[in-house]
């Protein structure tokens, strides 16, 4: 069994996407829009080409996305979207790039449970947890 976070957008689910794709170093795997589906009846005609369904892998899971129905405020509240780095750079490099235009909740720092651990808010209001454990 695995877990996969899917996040909902209100009309910025390419962009975020492209911009997780960037950050993490991987490729979009799926991307599809309402229009040409059976959806696309069920939203208003300025969705049609807004994001029914994307999905991007990354190290065995996969973050999957959404805009939506239609049109309307989306909150991303009472969750985040861990990362586990690989290094200290990695966690570095990561934690750089998901923030960039966001904002920084704890800073990226040594913890008594991780060589590296810090929260963001990024520049589409997800908030994410990039963490390094420590070594064994």
């Amino acid at each position: 069994m695995s877990l996969s976070p899917y996040l909902t957008f209100g009309g910025t689910c390419r962009d975020a996407m492209n911009f997780y794709a960037t950050c993490l170093g991987v490729e979009i795997e799926m991307i599809s829009t309402f229009a040409g589906t059976p959806a696309e009846a069920h939203v208003p005609p300025e969705w049609r080409d807004k994001i029914m369904h994307a999905s991007l892998p990354y190290r065995g899971t996969a973050l999957m996305a959404s805009d939506g129905m239609g049109p309307g405020e989306v909150r991303h509240e009472g969750f985040s979207v861990s990362v586990q780095a690989t290094s200290i750079d990695d966690a570095e490099r990561l934690f750089a790039a998901l923030g960039a235009g966001g904002t920084v909740t704890m800073p990226l720092e040594e913890t008594f449970w991780a060589a590296r651990f810090g929260v963001l808010t990024d520049q589409f209001g997800v908030s994410w947890m990039v963490n390094l454990d420590l070594p064994m």
